[in-house]
């Protein structure tokens, strides 16, 4: 996985594990970084709906100030199911922290509704910008 991939993937994880922290006086310890458990076909489908051959390709237009979204119009690859995929990728991480006990019942539901304004400011790039 490219190291841009990652930032983006953790800072997604990291902002979901904070929101879950706010407004409760509970400590949690919580990971604030993806679990490793993507796999290789995740990659594959990943690169996919970007339209990439390969991770290099994303690594080089994001290292170049393209974002997820423009790598995919250039591609010619759906943006809607780009965001689809990253959107059930997240909630598949949620599901598996619900059914953990690491979130309440509402910490998911509040997450999980916050989820496609977080993925779509990243594939868009409006995060830090």
């Amino acid at each position: 996985m490219n190291p841009k991939r990652i930032i983006v993937v953790g800072t997604l994880a990291f902002a979901i594990t904070i929101s879950s922290m706010i407004g409760t006086d509970n400590a949690n310890a919580q990971s604030a970084v993806a679990p490793q458990s993507m796999s290789q076909d995740t990659d594959d489908i990943f690169l996919r709906a970007l339209g990439a051959e390969d991770e290099e390709e994303v690594y080089q237009a994001l290292y170049s100030g393209m974002s997820l979204a423009e790598l995919a119009e250039t591609n010619n690859s759906d943006i809607k199911e780009l965001i689809r995929l990253q959107i059930a990728e997240l909630t598949a991480q949620l599901d598996e922290r619900l059914a953990s006990g690491s979130l309440t019942l509402e910490e998911y539901q509040a997450q999980k509704a916050e989820l496609p304004e977080i993925i779509i400011s990243s594939i868009f790039g409006l995060n830090g910008r």
